[in-house]
Formats: C-alpha cells, sequence, structure tokens
C-alpha cells in the first residue's frame, strides 16, 4: 500500500512569516489579513478542502533584538512583529470546518501549565478534538524581560523544566477527571460526581500544583503533542513526548540520519515507531509549469528582504549576524537560544565560507526551509523523493505568498498526490489524532509516558 503523506500548512498570526518582505508583494495579504478574522476562516476551509492535517501556528513573545544590537531592523521589516495571539482565532476557524485540525504554539517559560491545561482543553472541547500542542521553551531575551525572568535558564535546563511540566499537565489531562465524572443526574441534583474529580497533588523542583482540573475530560484529552527542538537534549524531550516532530533540514542526505536519530530515540523510549510522525519543513513555490514557477520564484525575490531574515536568524541563533566574523564558523559561537540553527550552513557546505550577504539571500524565501520550486509534478516528484530518501511522514508547508501559495498548493499539488496515491481524498475519524494515527485512535497510546504513572483512582479500579 501507498504511504500516505501528511500535510501542516505552515503559518503565523503576522505579516510574512519566513518570507519577509512579501508584504509588498501583490499576491500577499497577510499585512491586514493577519488581523481579520475572515482571512483565517476562509484559510482554514481552503486547507480543508485540500484534506490538510492541520493548519500549524507558529508564535513568538517578543522582539528579534539581537540584530545589530536592537530590535530596529525586525520592526522595520515586520519580522514576527507585529503579531496575534493564534489561540483566539482557532475556534472561529474550528466552527467554519469539520476536519481541519490546528496545531499552537504555546512556551513553557512564560505559561504556568495550570493554564495552559486549562487553555488546550478548552480549545480542544471547542474544536470537537482538532487540537494540537506545539510544545517549546523560550529564549529571546527581552521576551523574559517582559514576562519578569531576570536570570535566564541555560539551553538544556529550560528541557529539564519543561519535563516537568509536561508531567504536571499530564496529570490534570488524563488524571485529574474520571471520564464517567459529569452525571447530570437531576434526580439527585448532582452534575458532576465530587468522587471522580480528583486532586493531583505535584510537587517538583519547579511546580507545586494541587490541582483538579478546571476542565472535564475532552475529545482527545491531551492535545496532540507536537515538538520542534533539533538540539541533543530536544531531541530527546521530543522522543518522550512529541507525536509530530517539525524539523527542517536542508536536504535528504542531512535528513536521513538525522531521522533515523530521532526513530531511534523514540524506540529507547519503549514507544512504537508509528507513534511519533516526523514533519519536514519546505517552502513551495507551485504553477502549472516549471518555467512559470521558476517566474513567480524571481518575482518573490523582488520583493524579500534579506535584512529582515537576517534580523531572524541572529535572533534564532544568539549571535548578531552583522558582526560575523570571516572564516569562523558558526558552532564555533556560543549560544542560548537555537543551538540546531548553528549548524545549519556547515552542514549544506563544510568548506564554505558563508559572508553575511550570502546567508541573506539564501534566507530570503522560505528561510532555512528547502526551497521547491516547479510544477504540479515536479513538487510532488521532490515531496516523494524526501519520504523516499529520508523516511520523513510529511510536510509542513511554507507558501512564501500567503494565502496565494496554500490556494495554489491545494489547486494544483493536491491533486496530483491524490492521483498518485499518496494524500488522502476523505479524513479519517473525526479528530486530528485520528487524522495522523487513523480512526478510533482519539487518545493518547498506554505507552506514552503520560501514562507511565496511573493515578490512584485508575489504579483501584475506579
Amino acid at each position: 500500500m501507498t504511504r500516505k503523506m501528511h500535510l501542516n500548512a505552515f503559518t503565523q498570526c503576522s505579516i510574512c512569516h519566513h518570507s519577509k518582505g512579501q508584504w509588498k508583494h501583490p499576491l500577499d495579504r497577510t499585512s491586514t489579513g493577519y488581523r481579520d478574522v475572515g482571512y483565517w476562516v476562509d484559510l482554514a476551509r481552503t486547507l480543508e478542502r485540500g484534506c490538510f492535517d492541520s493548519l500549524f501556528l507558529a508564535d513568538v513573545h517578543g522582539t528579534y533584538d539581537v540584530y545589530k544590537g536592537s530590535r530596529e531592523t525586525a520592526v522595520k521589516h515586520a519580522v514576527q512583529i507585529p503579531g496575534n495571539d493564534p489561540t483566539v482565532i482557532i475556534p472561529a476557524m474550528a466552527h467554519a470546518t469539520s476536519h481541519l485540525g490546528f496545531a499552537c504554539t504555546y512556551s513553557t517559560t512564560y505559561f504556568p501549565p495550570y493554564q495552559t491545561a486549562k487553555l488546550f482543553s478548552s480549545l480542544d472541547h471547542l474544536s470537537d478534538g482538532r487540537v494540537a500542542w506545539n510544545v517549546v521553551t523560550s529564549y529571546l531575551n527581552d521576551a523574559n524581560k517582559n514576562f519578569g525572568i531576570t536570570e535566564p535558564l541555560p539551553h538544556d535546563q529550560r528541557y529539564d523544566r519543561a519535563d516537568e511540566y509536561m508531567d504536571v499537565v499530564y496529570k490534570l489531562w488524563e488524571h485529574s477527571w474520571e471520564e464517567d465524572a459529569i452525571v447530570r443526574d437531576v434526580e439527585a441534583d448532582t452534575h458532576t460526581d465530587p468522587a471522580k474529580v480528583h486532586e493531583i497533588n505535584h510537587v517538583g523542583e519547579w511546580f507545586n500544583v494541587p490541582g483538579p482540573h478546571m476542565c472535564e475530560p475532552s475529545p482527545q484529552r491531551t492535545p496532540v503533542i507536537f515538538q520542534a527542538g533539533q538540539s541533543g537534549r530536544g531531541n530527546e524531550f521530543a522522543a518522550r513526548h512529541a507525536e509530530a516532530i517539525f524539523c527542517i533540514h536542508p536536504n535528504t542526505e542531512l535528513a536521513a540520519p538525522g531521522v533515523k536519530s530521532v526513530r531511534e530515540a523514540v524506540a529507547a523510549e519503549g514507544r512504537a515507531p508509528d507513534d511519533v510522525k516526523i514533519i519536514q519543513g519546505v517552502a513551495v513555490i507551485v504553477a502549472p509549469t516549471d518555467e512559470e514557477a521558476r517566474l513567480k520564484e524571481r518575482t518573490c525575490r523582488r520583493y524579500a528582504s534579506p535584512e529582515g531574515v537576517l534580523a531572524l536568524f541572529s535572533g534564532w541563533a544568539g549571535i548578531d549576524m552583522s558582526e560575523l566574523a570571516s572564516g569562523k564558523n558558526l558552532e564555533e559561537y556560543e549560544s542560548n537560544a537555537i543551538q540546531g540553527v548553528l549548524s545549519f550552513f556547515s552542514k549544506i557546505a563544510p568548506d564554505r565560507e558563508w559572508t553575511v550577504d550570502e546567508i541573506g539571500e539564501f534566507m530570503a524565501i522560505g528561510s532555512l526551509m528547502p526551497k521547491i520550486v516547479g510544477s504540479p509534478a515536479t513538487v510532488a516528484d521532490e515531496l516523494e523523493r524526501w519520504m523516499a530518501e529520508a523516511d520523513v511522514d510529511g510536510f509542513n508547508v511554507h507558501a512564501v505568498t500567503q494565502p496565494a501559495g496554500f490556494e495554489d498548493f491545494v489547486d494544483l499539488v493536491v491533486p496530483e498526490l491524490q492521483r498518485r496515491g499518496r494524500l488522502r481524498t476523505d479524513y479519517e475519524g473525526s479528530t486530528l489524532r485520528e487524522s495522523f494515527f487513523g480512526a478510533g485512535r482519539r487518545r493518547l497510546p498506554e505507552t506514552h509516558v503520560a501514562h507511565r504513572a496511573l493515578p490512584p483512582w485508575r489504579k483501584a479500579g475506579a
């Protein structure tokens, strides 16, 4: 049987996401659309028509102020500022669709686990079980200050804290409410059986949370867990918790061993290989012919703002790219930010000395993501090649101009993938977890870390 491909649309409630400068392009509507609920509802309907698994919404708190020691460049080029909270638009999009899922970034650094558990249970209820949480540990300097964090944790310790954070939310989602706690007994004047709503009484190094959870069990109980860390510690965290891992590898040659390493780490956690989907980020420009697609790319590059993506990359890496020392490998710098990006360019071309201008030009379209430009057949061929050679399960698709690029993908690439048997023509089940793992799998499997410590009431057979 032909292996099916998973697709997420990758964007943000902000302007020109990973392709800085495209707000100037006549086909791009993000400059005003990001703050228009109708824009998001229309996009969600388009993606559902294309049988996408989910709309993946990135998010960030704070500005990118590393480049030239100031946020000025980031503000000038709309580098994820201005930006709105993505969680608030999910209910509107869910109401307008029936099957599309919604994955949302939310930080363990800034929001207490009790609040996070309530938010995602609420979203899961309001979407009928179509929500995922992209778990991140945040690092931007001015965001830390705005949230009152005066001494940011080192990179690996952020993940140590996040491990306990996940323990807390799992207890709230999985261990606090029994499935039949809601009784609605009119004669006994009892809506909820108090004996079936339990405190979690978590006491740890980072958190003390007595509970109980504020929400009754949602369709998925725990949202689908996404994670995107590519450092050694990030991979360890993802292998333990994630159901979908978002990665950005520059090519299939480098992706294949990286994917293999992740799958081995998943197995070491006692999880089945199929428990985790590995999703590669790609930037796609498609047109009816290869020549038209290349013309589209040239047009997009005319509108690009390379300095804007340098401000973005500087924030990711924690290194001011305007002061990049000639002949010094990026991996030689020390950073407390996203460590995986430091090795990116040396991996692409180990013997090449990248200039700042060359890095900006490379990233101007789709930032670090591989660029796929061509006809529907060319794009489909390349996506199939990634699956065959790198063993990825699907793709986070970045459209350079939005929403036009997503509409092009749905109208041109999706029918080609469906013709090849690579993409569903209808949805399985009703929840996002079922879209990823098949009809009937609405909840976390028993092998997941969330179930390793059973609540007392479940042990007692309640």
